[in-house]
């Protein structure tokens, strides 16, 4: 099982479009590092200094992946869906994520794949080929053969760009069945333009899996409805059997605050005091737009230059030296959007 303590240099774990990185992703449970007590912590020699700070640091650039309520509303149907389509024959019923960039797609369709595969490595403890998740991204401009070509990838079947389809295509499927496949995760749906040629066969080919791999197929992709995908006879289609579930930014509030206190909680720095960035919560707002993908990547940012320049605190002063996205720095110049607020009850770390 893997910790922020290993050495994350080789990144074959962080690979989830293949099978050995998906099962790394599955057994990962980061554990937070224990916060020496002053006394210790300026008695450590500069070798073992060294590593302590080298343990922290990779545990801040991982941090925690929180329970938001998309995330667990993301959890709930999948769940759902697969065992509506457990003893189906035909018609599975789908689900697509779909959402502006930087409000957390990946994320809720990564941790739905993860949940399913601990439940059916629960339930079925002695089938260790079982490949309860499949996990793909869409390419750029997909073709019918990219799209398979990047199943049989995740499955580690052999798919030279000059093999023919239909093998490659029988091999997926029969690999999926015999593994027990439950869930079809599809990320970057929005690289299919069904308004082309090559975009609506590799449409067709994701259909033509759906119906031959017992398995529910969820879709996650940048403003899906906009996309085109859900135009013409093809996106008929797809409409009448998917639902949907829109990511969207965190509006100022109760979630907002509470999404910030569970970060904050988690952060293992030696001097930063309690309640500074849940009282910054308007500025961290402004500053990513109630993005959660900017969010993350400013305290994370600023959890790890804490320890490298040794302040060991997070403060407005350090989170304003901290660059995120081009497009959260935009947003703060001309002002935050008034996002919806998120449907829930409770924001959590998922454990």
């Amino acid at each position: 099982m893997t910790t922020p303590d290993q050495d994350l240099d080789d990144g074959t774990h962080r690979q989830l479009t293949t099978l050995a990185g998906w099962r790394g992703f599955v057994q990962e449970a980061p554990a937070p590092p224990e916060l020496l007590a002053e006394r210790d912590w300026n008695q450590l020699s500069d070798h073992d200094r060294l590593t302590y700070d080298e343990r922290r640091l990779n545990y801040h650039a991982y941090l925690l992946v929180v329970a938001t309520p998309t995330i667990r509303q993301v959890i709930t149907e999948g769940r759902r869906l697969t065992y509506l389509n457990r003893n189906a024959h035909s018609g599975r019923s789908g689900l697509i994520l779909s959402g502006a960039a930087r409000t957390g797609k990946t994320t809720a369709l990564t941790q739905l794949g993860k949940t399913l595969d601990v439940i059916h490595r629960g339930r079925r403890p002695q089938a260790s080929g079982d490949i309860p998740t499949v996990y793909i991204t869409v390419p750029p401009a997909a073709t019918a053969k990219m799209i398979a070509i990047e199943f049989a990838r995740f499955l580690g079947l052999p798919a030279a760009p000059r093999a023919n389809i239909t093998d490659i295509i029988e091999a997926v499927c029969g690999v999926c069945i015999d593994a027990r496949t439950a869930l079809m995760a599809v990320d970057e749906i929005h690289n299919l333009a069904l308004a082309t040629r090559t975009g609506a066969e590799a449409s067709d080919m994701l259909k033509y899996f759906s119906e031959r791999i017992p398995a529910t197929f969820v879709y996650a992709g940048i403003d899906v409805e906009r996309a085109g995908l859900l135009a013409g006879t093809r996106g008929e289609q797809i409409a009448g059997r998917f639902s949907m579930i829109r990511t969207e930014a965190f509006a100022p509030g109760e979630h907002w605050t509470g999404l910030i206190a569970v970060l904050e909680d988690s952060l293992r720095l030696h001097r930063h005091h309690p309640d500074t960035l849940t009282s910054l919560g308007d500025y961290l707002h402004r500053r990513t737009s109630g993005m959660i993908g900017s969010l993350l990547r400013l305290i994370r940012g600023a959890a790890v230059q804490a320890v490298l320049d040794g302040t060991e605190r997070i403060t407005r002063r350090s989170l304003d030296s901290i660059q995120i996205d081009i497009a959260a720095q935009t947003a703060a110049g001309r002002g935050p959007r008034r996002p919806r607020q998120p449907a829930s009850r409770q924001t959590a770390p998922i454990p």
